[in-house]
Protein backbone atom coordinates (compact mmCIF):
# COMPACT_ATOMS: atom_id res chain seq x y z
CA UNK A 1 0.00 0.00 0.00
CA UNK A 2 0.94 3.56 -0.77
CA UNK A 3 0.12 7.05 0.66
CA UNK A 4 -0.47 10.29 -1.79
CA UNK A 5 -1.29 13.47 -0.36
CA UNK A 6 -2.04 16.43 -2.33
CA UNK A 7 -2.97 20.04 -2.02
CA UNK A 8 -4.86 21.51 -5.35
CA UNK A 9 -4.15 25.61 -5.99
CA UNK A 10 -7.84 26.09 -4.59
CA UNK A 11 -6.75 24.63 -1.18
CA UNK A 12 -8.71 21.36 -1.52
CA UNK A 13 -6.54 18.07 -0.15
CA UNK A 14 -6.41 15.00 -1.74
CA UNK A 15 -5.70 11.45 0.38
CA UNK A 16 -5.40 8.68 -0.94
CA UNK A 17 -4.16 4.85 0.37
CA UNK A 18 -3.30 3.39 -3.07
CA UNK A 19 -3.98 -0.47 -2.73
CA UNK A 20 -3.16 -1.71 -6.16
CA UNK A 21 -4.56 -5.86 -5.57
CA UNK A 22 -7.69 -4.02 -4.55
CA UNK A 23 -10.68 -5.52 -6.76
CA UNK A 24 -12.77 -2.08 -5.53
CA UNK A 25 -12.28 1.53 -4.58
CA UNK A 26 -14.23 4.00 -2.41
CA UNK A 27 -13.88 7.98 -2.81
CA UNK A 28 -15.77 10.47 -0.39
CA UNK A 29 -15.29 14.26 -0.12
CA UNK A 30 -15.22 15.20 3.38
CA UNK A 31 -17.11 18.65 4.09
CA UNK A 32 -15.75 20.51 7.55
CA UNK A 33 -20.53 21.01 7.90
CA UNK A 34 -22.20 19.43 10.90
CA UNK A 35 -24.19 21.12 13.10
CA UNK A 36 -21.64 22.97 15.79
CA UNK A 37 -21.33 25.38 12.32
CA UNK A 38 -24.58 26.33 12.37
CA UNK A 39 -26.66 28.47 14.68
CA UNK A 40 -29.82 28.12 16.77
CA UNK A 41 -31.77 30.04 14.20
CA UNK A 42 -30.16 27.76 10.92
CA UNK A 43 -29.81 24.32 12.94
CA UNK A 44 -30.24 21.33 11.19
CA UNK A 45 -29.07 23.10 7.48
CA UNK A 46 -25.98 20.92 7.58
CA UNK A 47 -28.46 17.92 6.58
CA UNK A 48 -30.67 19.81 4.72
CA UNK A 49 -28.18 21.10 2.47
CA UNK A 50 -27.24 17.70 2.36
CA UNK A 51 -30.31 16.55 0.71
CA UNK A 52 -30.08 18.98 -1.19
CA UNK A 53 -27.02 18.40 -2.63
CA UNK A 54 -29.07 14.79 -4.67
CA UNK A 55 -32.03 17.49 -6.10
CA UNK A 56 -29.66 18.33 -9.24
CA UNK A 57 -26.93 20.31 -10.23
CA UNK A 58 -26.86 22.76 -12.84
CA UNK A 59 -25.58 19.91 -15.44
CA UNK A 60 -27.30 17.13 -13.96
CA UNK A 61 -31.32 16.46 -13.28
CA UNK A 62 -31.50 14.81 -10.01
CA UNK A 63 -32.82 11.57 -12.35
CA UNK A 64 -29.51 11.70 -13.87
CA UNK A 65 -27.55 11.68 -10.97
CA UNK A 66 -29.66 8.24 -9.81
CA UNK A 67 -29.22 7.28 -13.08
CA UNK A 68 -25.32 7.90 -13.54
CA UNK A 69 -24.58 6.12 -9.95
CA UNK A 70 -26.65 3.29 -10.70
CA UNK A 71 -25.17 2.67 -14.00
CA UNK A 72 -21.98 2.60 -12.39
CA UNK A 73 -22.81 -0.38 -10.06
CA UNK A 74 -21.88 1.89 -7.16
CA UNK A 75 -22.37 1.70 -3.36
CA UNK A 76 -23.19 5.47 -2.72
CA UNK A 77 -24.52 7.59 0.02
CA UNK A 78 -23.94 10.71 2.36
CA UNK A 79 -24.30 11.18 6.11
CA UNK A 80 -24.25 14.78 8.41
CA UNK A 81 -22.79 14.53 11.53
CA UNK A 82 -22.14 17.26 13.93
CA UNK A 83 -18.51 18.54 12.48
CA UNK A 84 -18.80 16.88 8.97
CA UNK A 85 -20.55 16.07 6.16
CA UNK A 86 -19.36 13.21 3.87
CA UNK A 87 -20.77 12.13 0.18
CA UNK A 88 -19.07 8.55 -0.78
CA UNK A 89 -18.93 6.02 -3.29
CA UNK A 90 -17.81 2.64 -3.49
CA UNK A 91 -16.72 1.28 -7.51
CA UNK A 92 -15.01 -0.93 -9.54
CA UNK A 93 -11.70 0.46 -10.08
CA UNK A 94 -12.96 2.05 -13.68
CA UNK A 95 -15.17 3.62 -12.35
CA UNK A 96 -12.98 5.79 -10.06
CA UNK A 97 -12.57 9.46 -12.48
CA UNK A 98 -16.65 8.97 -13.69
CA UNK A 99 -17.74 8.77 -10.12
CA UNK A 100 -15.67 11.20 -8.55
CA UNK A 101 -16.81 13.69 -10.92
CA UNK A 102 -20.25 13.04 -10.24
CA UNK A 103 -19.28 13.79 -6.71
CA UNK A 104 -18.04 16.79 -7.27
CA UNK A 105 -20.63 17.66 -9.52
CA UNK A 106 -23.02 17.29 -6.41
CA UNK A 107 -20.79 19.84 -4.47
CA UNK A 108 -22.09 22.76 -6.90
CA UNK A 109 -26.17 21.82 -6.57
CA UNK A 110 -28.57 24.22 -8.09
CA UNK A 111 -30.15 25.12 -4.99
CA UNK A 112 -33.66 25.72 -7.06
CA UNK A 113 -36.22 27.14 -4.77
CA UNK A 114 -38.61 24.67 -5.24
CA UNK A 115 -36.11 21.65 -4.40
CA UNK A 116 -35.85 23.58 -1.47
CA UNK A 117 -40.06 23.46 -0.14
CA UNK A 118 -40.27 20.22 -1.31
CA UNK A 119 -37.51 18.83 0.65
CA UNK A 120 -38.28 20.57 3.70
CA UNK A 121 -41.33 19.24 3.79
CA UNK A 122 -39.65 15.63 4.11
CA UNK A 123 -36.65 16.60 6.43
CA UNK A 124 -39.55 17.94 8.28
CA UNK A 125 -41.29 14.32 8.26
CA UNK A 126 -38.08 13.12 8.62
CA UNK A 127 -37.94 14.87 12.46
CA UNK A 128 -41.29 13.75 13.02
CA UNK A 129 -40.55 10.25 12.59
CA UNK A 130 -37.23 10.28 14.74
CA UNK A 131 -39.20 11.36 17.30
CA UNK A 132 -41.44 8.65 17.40
CA UNK A 133 -39.13 6.30 17.22
CA UNK A 134 -37.59 4.74 20.43
CA UNK A 135 -35.76 6.66 22.19
CA UNK A 136 -38.12 9.40 20.85
CA UNK A 137 -34.92 12.10 20.70
CA UNK A 138 -33.90 11.53 23.62
CA UNK A 139 -29.99 11.27 22.45
CA UNK A 140 -30.91 14.73 20.70
CA UNK A 141 -32.69 15.97 24.27
CA UNK A 142 -29.59 14.78 26.29
CA UNK A 143 -26.96 16.52 24.14
CA UNK A 144 -29.04 19.59 24.35
CA UNK A 145 -29.37 19.33 28.05
CA UNK A 146 -25.32 18.04 28.84
CA UNK A 147 -24.03 20.77 26.25
CA UNK A 148 -26.25 23.79 27.13
CA UNK A 149 -25.61 26.38 24.85
CA UNK A 150 -22.75 24.91 23.09
CA UNK A 151 -22.70 24.02 19.34
CA UNK A 152 -22.70 20.49 20.34
CA UNK A 153 -25.66 20.68 22.06
CA UNK A 154 -27.56 21.26 18.53
CA UNK A 155 -29.23 18.41 16.75
CA UNK A 156 -27.88 17.42 13.66
CA UNK A 157 -31.57 16.72 11.87
CA UNK A 158 -32.74 20.51 13.62
CA UNK A 159 -36.38 21.62 14.94
CA UNK A 160 -39.28 21.63 13.10
CA UNK A 161 -39.38 25.12 14.07
CA UNK A 162 -35.72 25.47 12.51
CA UNK A 163 -36.38 23.62 9.68
CA UNK A 164 -39.54 25.41 8.49
CA UNK A 165 -38.39 28.59 9.23
CA UNK A 166 -34.98 28.20 6.53
CA UNK A 167 -34.76 30.13 3.06
CA UNK A 168 -33.32 29.50 0.04
CA UNK A 169 -30.90 32.29 0.83
CA UNK A 170 -29.98 31.34 4.21
CA UNK A 171 -28.62 28.08 2.99
CA UNK A 172 -26.84 29.53 -0.16
CA UNK A 173 -25.21 31.58 2.06
CA UNK A 174 -24.32 29.05 4.44
CA UNK A 175 -23.24 26.60 0.87
CA UNK A 176 -20.92 29.30 0.25
CA UNK A 177 -19.24 29.74 3.72
CA UNK A 178 -18.67 25.86 3.92
CA UNK A 179 -18.58 24.10 0.48
CA UNK A 180 -15.26 25.97 -0.36
CA UNK A 181 -12.38 23.79 -1.19
CA UNK A 182 -10.37 25.05 1.61
CA UNK A 183 -12.96 23.33 3.77
CA UNK A 184 -12.82 20.02 2.19
CA UNK A 185 -11.07 17.15 1.42
CA UNK A 186 -11.27 13.69 -1.19
CA UNK A 187 -10.20 10.90 0.83
CA UNK A 188 -9.79 7.67 -1.79
CA UNK A 189 -8.54 4.17 -0.80
CA UNK A 190 -8.40 0.96 -2.96
CA UNK A 191 -7.14 0.75 -6.63
CA UNK A 192 -6.99 4.04 -7.90
CA UNK A 193 -4.48 5.39 -10.58
CA UNK A 194 -3.65 9.00 -8.70
CA UNK A 195 -2.18 10.39 -11.26
CA UNK A 196 -4.89 10.68 -13.46
CA UNK A 197 -8.07 10.75 -10.48
CA UNK A 198 -5.79 13.62 -9.15
CA UNK A 199 -6.04 15.32 -12.95
CA UNK A 200 -10.04 14.63 -12.70
CA UNK A 201 -10.43 15.98 -9.77
CA UNK A 202 -8.27 19.01 -10.37
CA UNK A 203 -10.63 19.53 -14.00
CA UNK A 204 -13.99 19.35 -11.96
CA UNK A 205 -13.09 21.76 -9.21
CA UNK A 206 -11.04 24.02 -11.60
CA UNK A 207 -13.73 26.82 -10.96
CA UNK A 208 -13.74 26.10 -7.13
CA UNK A 209 -12.80 29.32 -4.89
CA UNK A 210 -11.54 29.19 -1.16
CA UNK A 211 -13.86 30.93 0.96
CA UNK A 212 -11.34 31.21 3.95
CA UNK A 213 -13.87 30.49 6.77
CA UNK A 214 -12.99 28.00 8.86
CA UNK A 215 -14.37 26.71 12.42
CA UNK A 216 -13.91 27.86 15.68
CA UNK A 217 -13.44 25.19 18.32
CA UNK A 218 -14.39 26.59 22.08
CA UNK A 219 -14.73 25.05 25.10
CA UNK A 220 -17.31 23.04 26.12
CA UNK A 221 -18.52 23.12 29.81
CA UNK A 222 -21.05 19.71 31.03
CA UNK A 223 -24.14 20.01 32.75
CA UNK A 224 -24.47 17.39 35.42
CA UNK A 225 -28.08 16.13 36.61
CA UNK A 226 -30.70 14.07 36.04
CA UNK A 227 -34.15 14.50 34.05
CA UNK A 228 -36.91 12.69 32.71
CA UNK A 229 -38.70 12.90 28.87
CA UNK A 230 -41.82 10.91 29.74
CA UNK A 231 -43.40 8.67 27.31
CA UNK A 232 -46.78 7.40 28.78
CA UNK A 233 -47.34 4.95 25.03
CA UNK A 234 -43.78 3.47 25.58
CA UNK A 235 -42.74 -0.22 26.66
CA UNK A 236 -39.80 0.01 27.38
CA UNK A 237 -37.79 2.41 29.65
CA UNK A 238 -34.09 3.87 28.42
CA UNK A 239 -31.11 5.44 30.49
CA UNK A 240 -29.32 7.49 28.65
CA UNK A 241 -26.13 9.34 30.48
CA UNK A 242 -23.22 11.22 28.69
CA UNK A 243 -19.93 11.55 30.80
CA UNK A 244 -16.82 13.42 29.92
CA UNK A 245 -14.38 11.57 28.33
CA UNK A 246 -11.48 12.29 25.74
CA UNK A 247 -11.78 14.93 22.81
CA UNK A 248 -10.71 13.87 19.08
CA UNK A 249 -6.94 14.35 19.60
CA UNK A 250 -6.43 13.00 23.48
CA UNK A 251 -3.65 10.81 23.45
CA UNK A 252 -5.74 8.69 25.70
CA UNK A 253 -8.27 8.58 23.76
CA UNK A 254 -7.12 4.53 22.61
CA UNK A 255 -7.17 3.68 26.94
CA UNK A 256 -10.28 5.14 26.93
CA UNK A 257 -11.90 3.24 23.69
CA UNK A 258 -10.70 0.10 25.71
CA UNK A 259 -12.18 0.97 28.80
CA UNK A 260 -15.70 1.26 26.88
CA UNK A 261 -15.20 -2.22 25.81
CA UNK A 262 -14.41 -3.50 28.94
CA UNK A 263 -17.20 -2.36 30.30
CA UNK A 264 -19.56 -1.53 27.84
CA UNK A 265 -19.36 -4.12 24.33
CA UNK A 266 -22.31 -5.88 23.87
CA UNK A 267 -20.81 -8.88 24.36
CA UNK A 268 -18.57 -10.14 27.15
CA UNK A 269 -18.51 -6.63 28.94
CA UNK A 270 -19.17 -6.20 32.81
CA UNK A 271 -22.26 -4.26 31.65
CA UNK A 272 -23.23 -7.53 29.52
CA UNK A 273 -23.03 -9.67 32.65
CA UNK A 274 -24.56 -7.69 35.13
CA UNK A 275 -27.54 -6.29 33.02
CA UNK A 276 -28.12 -8.46 29.67
CA UNK A 277 -27.08 -11.81 30.71
CA UNK A 278 -28.98 -12.03 33.57
CA UNK A 279 -32.82 -10.59 31.51
CA UNK A 280 -32.01 -7.62 33.80
CA UNK A 281 -31.87 -5.55 30.45
CA UNK A 282 -32.36 -6.00 26.96
CA UNK A 283 -29.30 -3.75 25.96
CA UNK A 284 -26.95 -2.27 28.25
CA UNK A 285 -23.38 -0.51 26.61
CA UNK A 286 -21.25 2.60 26.70
CA UNK A 287 -19.48 4.23 23.85
CA UNK A 288 -17.41 6.76 23.27
CA UNK A 289 -17.69 10.27 20.93
CA UNK A 290 -14.61 12.47 20.16
CA UNK A 291 -15.20 15.47 18.60
CA UNK A 292 -12.65 18.37 18.12
CA UNK A 293 -11.74 19.85 21.44
CA UNK A 294 -14.21 17.88 23.67
CA UNK A 295 -15.26 14.13 23.83
CA UNK A 296 -18.43 12.19 26.42
CA UNK A 297 -19.00 8.53 26.87
CA UNK A 298 -22.84 7.53 26.23
CA UNK A 299 -23.78 5.01 28.70
CA UNK A 300 -27.38 3.18 27.26
CA UNK A 301 -29.29 0.69 28.99
CA UNK A 302 -32.90 -0.61 27.82
CA UNK A 303 -35.59 -2.41 30.37
CA UNK A 304 -38.69 -2.94 31.36
CA UNK A 305 -39.78 -0.07 33.31
CA UNK A 306 -40.62 -1.91 36.50
CA UNK A 307 -36.95 -2.41 37.10
CA UNK A 308 -35.64 0.96 36.29
CA UNK A 309 -35.12 1.70 39.53
CA UNK A 310 -33.16 -1.11 40.77
CA UNK A 311 -30.86 -1.28 37.29
CA UNK A 312 -30.43 2.59 38.02
CA UNK A 313 -28.33 1.54 41.63
CA UNK A 314 -26.51 -1.47 40.13
CA UNK A 315 -25.20 0.81 37.39
CA UNK A 316 -24.41 3.42 40.25
CA UNK A 317 -22.63 0.63 42.03
CA UNK A 318 -20.71 -0.58 38.60
CA UNK A 319 -19.76 2.53 38.00
CA UNK A 320 -18.13 3.51 41.42
CA UNK A 321 -16.05 0.25 41.07
CA UNK A 322 -14.69 0.88 37.56
CA UNK A 323 -13.55 4.59 39.43
CA UNK A 324 -11.46 2.45 41.63
CA UNK A 325 -9.39 1.09 39.25
CA UNK A 326 -10.29 -2.56 39.74
CA UNK A 327 -9.04 -4.12 36.48
CA UNK A 328 -7.54 -7.26 35.41
CA UNK A 329 -4.87 -7.98 32.70
CA UNK A 330 -7.26 -10.90 31.27
CA UNK A 331 -10.28 -7.92 31.07
CA UNK A 332 -7.26 -5.29 29.00
CA UNK A 333 -6.21 -8.45 26.87
CA UNK A 334 -9.67 -9.81 25.57
CA UNK A 335 -10.80 -5.94 25.17
CA UNK A 336 -7.56 -5.37 22.85
CA UNK A 337 -8.39 -8.50 21.04
CA UNK A 338 -11.81 -7.81 19.83
CA UNK A 339 -10.73 -4.38 19.10
CA UNK A 340 -7.96 -5.03 17.28
CA UNK A 341 -9.67 -7.74 15.26
CA UNK A 342 -12.77 -5.41 14.06
CA UNK A 343 -10.51 -2.80 12.77
CA UNK A 344 -8.15 -5.08 11.08
CA UNK A 345 -11.23 -6.72 9.53
CA UNK A 346 -12.61 -4.14 8.41
CA UNK A 347 -9.53 -2.69 6.94
CA UNK A 348 -9.84 -5.16 4.08
CA UNK A 349 -12.60 -3.37 2.63
CA UNK A 350 -11.29 0.24 0.51
CA UNK A 351 -14.48 1.37 1.66
CA UNK A 352 -13.89 1.58 5.45
CA UNK A 353 -9.90 2.56 4.43
CA UNK A 354 -11.37 5.83 2.68
CA UNK A 355 -13.27 6.76 5.57
CA UNK A 356 -10.47 6.17 7.95
CA UNK A 357 -7.93 7.47 5.85
CA UNK A 358 -9.84 10.82 5.56
CA UNK A 359 -10.95 11.56 8.54
CA UNK A 360 -7.52 10.74 10.43
CA UNK A 361 -5.93 13.35 7.84
CA UNK A 362 -8.73 16.01 8.75
CA UNK A 363 -8.67 15.90 12.43
CA UNK A 364 -4.70 14.10 13.16
CA UNK A 365 -2.65 15.47 9.91
CA UNK A 366 -1.34 12.12 9.62
CA UNK A 367 -1.57 8.81 7.75
CA UNK A 368 -1.40 5.79 9.43
CA UNK A 369 -1.57 1.82 8.22
CA UNK A 370 -4.26 -0.49 10.04
CA UNK A 371 -0.79 -2.35 12.28
CA UNK A 372 0.02 0.98 12.83
CA UNK A 373 -3.19 2.02 14.82
CA UNK A 374 -3.85 -1.41 16.28
CA UNK A 375 0.20 -1.04 17.82
CA UNK A 376 -1.23 1.55 19.41
CA UNK A 377 -3.95 -0.29 21.38
CA UNK A 378 -1.25 -3.30 21.94
CA UNK A 379 0.54 -0.33 23.92
CA UNK A 380 -2.12 0.83 26.16
CA UNK A 381 -1.37 -1.15 29.68
CA UNK A 382 -3.43 -1.37 32.71
CA UNK A 383 -1.93 1.28 34.41
CA UNK A 384 -3.16 3.59 31.87
CA UNK A 385 -6.99 1.76 32.14
CA UNK A 386 -6.78 2.80 35.59
CA UNK A 387 -5.78 6.53 34.70
CA UNK A 388 -8.57 6.91 32.54
CA UNK A 389 -11.18 5.30 34.38
CA UNK A 390 -9.63 7.43 37.64
CA UNK A 391 -10.07 10.80 35.25
CA UNK A 392 -12.74 10.26 33.07
CA UNK A 393 -15.53 8.85 35.85
CA UNK A 394 -18.51 7.70 33.89
CA UNK A 395 -20.33 8.40 37.26
CA UNK A 396 -19.94 12.21 36.34
CA UNK A 397 -23.22 12.33 34.33
CA UNK A 398 -25.77 14.18 32.84
CA UNK A 399 -28.58 12.00 32.98
CA UNK A 400 -31.84 11.23 31.26
CA UNK A 401 -34.65 8.61 31.22
CA UNK A 402 -37.02 7.62 28.31
CA UNK A 403 -40.59 5.78 29.01
CA UNK A 404 -43.49 5.69 30.59
CA UNK A 405 -41.70 6.26 33.75
CA UNK A 406 -43.25 9.23 35.45
CA UNK A 407 -41.26 10.05 38.26
CA UNK A 408 -37.02 9.87 38.77
CA UNK A 409 -36.88 6.98 41.04
CA UNK A 410 -35.08 7.41 44.03
CA UNK A 411 -31.37 5.54 43.58
CA UNK A 412 -29.60 3.86 47.08
CA UNK A 413 -26.51 2.11 46.77
CA UNK A 414 -26.69 -1.64 46.58
CA UNK A 415 -23.88 -3.77 48.23
CA UNK A 416 -21.76 -6.08 46.52
CA UNK A 417 -22.96 -9.78 46.07
CA UNK A 418 -26.76 -8.41 45.56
Amino acid sequence: MKFEHVTLENGLEIVAEIHPAAHSAAVGIFVEAGSRDESNESAGVSHFLEHMAFKGTPTRSADDVNRELDEMGSHSNARTGEERTIYHAAVLPEFTAPVTRLLCDLMRPSLREDDFETEKKVIVEEILMYDDQPPFGGHERLMADYYGNHPLGRSVLGTVESVTALTPESMRRYFRERYSPDNMLISGAGRIDFPAWVDAIREATADWEPSGRGRQVGPAEPHFGTDLLVKPKASQEYVLQLAPAPHATDPERHAARLLATIVGDDSGSRMFWEFVDPGRAEYAGVGNYEFAGNGVALTVICCDPETIGENLERLALLQQTIATGEFSEDELDRACRKTVASLLLQSERPENRMFSVGNNWRVHRTYRTPREVAEKYRRVTLDDIRRVASTWSLDRTRTLLVGPVAEYPTVAPLSRGV
